[in-house]
């Protein structure tokens, strides 16, 4: 089933400010929840949708690229949650703090713990790698895969990425008692506020290692090259960003890992200029063919030929409008057309007897100016073209 749009699952506009993306998901989440609807099966796939567009809108890096390429933006499993999937943990784990302390579980009843409670970090989240791609029209036109090599820092084998040496256990943190929360208490009496945040001691883990890993060094994670494919979609854009999900570096001690954002560079094409999802392509004739009309063939960017009539009497700066054979719109909006700009040859060098026939045709009645009322300037007709619907 196709994805609905994001902002339509919300249930806001496109303009909307970050608190109303939060107070539309908070919303959502708690009409759907499954706790509160055990007879409607949907209930939950409507509460992870919720959550998915969340993810997505609330981060200002996803949302520009959701708003500029829609769902192909999160495409090999980039973006967040927006293209990996997730569970109800993941969404506990990662939301639950718009809710206020306790999360879900105070609105359910279900305390610290549990599904409804606060999920203690496992770790710390990798850094994101930027790479650009530079692509020819031919590999925009069609989507390609690529195999991209990448130094990175990725889970430590010697040790499963925990960072404690094989054998060796963890103790319980002593500033938190493992429960990775460190808590402080604001004011006093009625107005009495509790603040939570990540233990300093162990990082949010709730536990310190006893014996570091040598061959990470307690980081559970060590530099690695790798090679791997990605799939990049048909009409991408000069200065876009693709996320892929997951392949950025390794977190500490077991923390996810970054994704990996490719922007988006295009290789100058021999013959076409990219105006958008527009082609543009000057086709050149003889002086010849513009008097007397012409069958042209005109490549495209697929690798096939298009013929069409160049009329009799065509005039140099003439376009021809080729419908859908442009490149494809990346937001799956159709595809784009090819404008054919029509221009005269004319030969720096020629013969005498060249000259002399040029000459005979240059006294004719019939090669002497004599401009008709219709026959606008070059840049009258740029305009009314362009401004056709």
């Amino acid at each position: 089933m196709a994805k609905r749009d994001y902002y339509e699952v919300l249930g806001i506009t496109k303009t909307a400010k970050d608190e109303e993306i939060k107070k539309a998901y908070k919303k959502m989440a708690l009409k759907y929840h499954p706790d509160r609807n055990p007879d409607d099966p949907t209930a939950e796939d409507k509460f992870k949708e919720a959550a998915e567009a969340y993810d997505v809108l609330s981060d200002p890096q996803k949302r520009a690229r959701y708003d500029q390429m829609g769902h192909r933006a999160f495409e090999n499993g980039s973006g967040g949650f927006g293209g990996g999937g997730m569970n109800m943990d993941d969404i506990f784990s990662n939301f639950g703090d718009i809710f206020g302390d306790g999360g879900f579980g105070s609105f359910f009843g279900g305390g610290g713990g549990g599904r409804g409670g606060q999920k203690r970090r496992r770790g710390q989240r990798g850094a994101d790698l930027r790479i650009e791609m530079a692509l020819d029209l031919e590999e925009i036109n069609s989507g390609v895969e690529k195999k991209i090599k990448l130094n990175r820092f990725a889970g430590c084998n010697d040790c499963s990425s925990t960072g404690a040496e094989s054998g060796t256990a963890f103790r319980t943190c002593p500033t938190c008692n493992g429960s990775g929360e460190y808590r402080q208490v604001a004011g006093g009496g009625f107005f009495q506020q509790i603040m939570v945040s990540a233990c300093p001691t162990c990082n949010g883990e709730g536990k310190i290692i006893e014996k570091s890993c040598k061959s990470c060094e307690g980081k559970g994670r060590t530099p690695k090259e790798e090679t791997f494919s990605v799939k990049i979609p048909a009409g991408v854009q000069e200065g876009m960003a693709i996320s892929v999900r997951g392949k950025g570096n390794s977190g500490l001690r077991g923390g996810e890992y970054g994704d990996l954002i490719i922007q988006i560079s295009e290789k100058p094409h021999e013959i076409f200029e990219r105006d958008g999802d527009t082609l543009h392509y000057i086709l050149f004739i003889t002086f010849p063919d513009a008097v007397l009309g012409v069958k042209a063939d005109v490549p495209t960017i697929d690798g096939t030929k298009v013929r069409f009539d160049v009329k009799p009497g065509t005039i140099p700066g003439k376009i021809v409008r080729l419908r859908g054979k442009g490149l494809p719109n990346i937001n799956g909006y159709g595809t784009g057309d090819m404008l054919v700009h029509i221009n005269v040859w004319v030969p720096q060098e020629i013969s005498s007897q060249e000259k002399e026939m040029l000459n005979k045709m240059k006294v004719s009645s019939n090669f002497q100016p004599n401009p008709k009322k219709e026959d606008k300037g070059f840049f009258r007709r740029m305009r009314e073209f362009f401004s056709k619907p």
